[in-house]
């Protein structure tokens, strides 16, 4: 039997109207569709209604799925000859062990593809207001995982993103803040940098805190910010005030849904 392919699709960044329409092709084509827990669910529209949904959901420290029993997965639905969309939130090369996965097919003979995504690292600053680049606060940017794997030493080199790098998106970096603060102010980042914390990006009850690097311990210790969330460290947060965009978009969106004209 001729092997199926496998397509490592993203999803975006939680907004639904952020996928790509190559991947809407991809979940329409497909027999079988693995999809993980940042998927927003409304993205299962765009499926075949015969084709078999997997939940791989992973929550922080909570791997009910193991990435092993995922790639042991693919491995087996592609050798029965179906199409599999493994649907990945975000971009599944940044941070989304799409590698991981794609290593384990080629070892193994099967045909895949990579379609990629709009990564969070850029799309919740966007939806916040605050540009990763910009000619007058940030002419370099660095995304940097913000928790490590098990048992594995911190590898990051926090004195070069300190010293070096003018915008820090970290995924995931919530419970490990007060380790990433440290390191940051002990290589010579500023203690006055601004830092953004972006809870659900791109989605309605998106949550955003501004700060320092100096203060957001303390400006956060009664919020109950928990992933998923974006850290942005550096001066273009400071942007934020001037071209916010999203909340009156919202609140547009909001005055015609109650029959008001504005």
């Amino acid at each position: 039997m001729e092997k199926g392919k496998v397509y490592i699709v993203g999803a975006g960044p939680g907004d639904p109207d952020l996928i790509t329409v190559k991947a809407t092709k991809c979940l329409a084509s497909a027999d079988v569709i693995l999809y993980d827990r940042l998927v927003n669910p409304e993205l299962l529209k765009y499926r075949n209604p015969q084709s078999e949904l997997i939940y791989c959901g992973k929550a922080p420290g909570n791997h009910c799925f193991p990435q092993e029993a995922i790639h042991q997965l693919l491995i087996e639905k592609s050798l029965q000859g179906k199409s599999i969309a493994r649907l990945k939130g975000g971009d599944p090369f940044v941070f989304g062990r799409g590698g991981e996965e794609a290593e384990a097919l080629a070892s193994h003979g099967i045909p895949f593809e990579i379609v990629p995504g709009i990564t969070s690292g850029i799309a919740a600053p966007a939806y916040a207001g605050i540009p990763v680049t910009h000619r007058d606060y940030a002419s370099s940017f660095a995304v940097v995982t913000g928790h490590r794997k098990n048992g594995e030493e911190d590898n990051i080199q926090w004195e070069y993103l300190a010293k070096g790098i003018d915008t820090i998106a970290i995924y995931m970096g919530v419970s490990n803040l007060p380790y990433i603060q440290e390191k940051l102010l002990f290589f010579g980042k500023n203690a006055n940098t601004p830092v953004a914390l972006i809870q659900w990006g791109t989605l309605s009850d998106q949550q955003i805190c501004i700060s320092t690097l100096g203060e957001v311990l303390e400006d956060i210790k009664d919020k109950n910010i928990e992933n998923p969330c974006m850290i942005l460290v550096g001066e273009v947060v400071k942007l934020r005030e001037k071209i916010k965009w999203f909340e009156q978009s919202q609140k547009e969106n909001y005055i015609h849904d109650n029959g008001v004209l504005i």
